[in-house]
């Protein structure tokens, strides 16, 4: 990285809009009637966040906050994924999963917030997002 400060990139301030509707998402989940997963992944912050990093991404590759946008985009389809899952278990075992599922859907809310949190927070320090 070079020892321009890391707000001085154009996507900069792009790149924390979409932290903070990742972040809105999680607090939607979280005071709402909705849970953090569900806000997370159905909400519209994020949905309109994952646009964003969809059609801005171009213009942060090659750059540190490509690695950001890469989080970003990751942490949304992955948790897809896992709450895919986690349907599936449920349709598979005939409603008998929603028993146990909330375990894993609860374990996956505190990794959404994990995420938002340590991405954004390497954001404002300037550093890149590894993993």
């Amino acid at each position: 990285m070079s020892g321009a400060p890391p707000q001085s990139h154009p996507q900069y301030g792009v790149t924390q809009f979409i932290y903070l509707l990742h972040g809105l998402s999680l607090v939607i989940g979280i005071i709402g009637t909705a849970t953090v997963v569900g806000a997370f992944l159905l909400g519209w912050p994020s949905i309109i966040a994952v646009i964003i990093n969809y059609v801005k991404r171009g213009d942060v590759r090659g750059t540190w906050l490509e690695t950001h946008f890469r989080w970003q985009i990751r942490t949304f389809w992955f948790g897809v994924l896992w709450i895919a899952l986690c349907a599936l278990f449920v349709f598979l075992t005939l409603g008998i999963g929603l028993f146990v599922v909330w375990i894993p859907a609860g374990i996956l809310a505190i990794w959404f917030i994990y995420r938002i949190v340590r991405g954004w927070m390497a954001l404002s320090s300037g550093r890149p997002m590894y993993a």
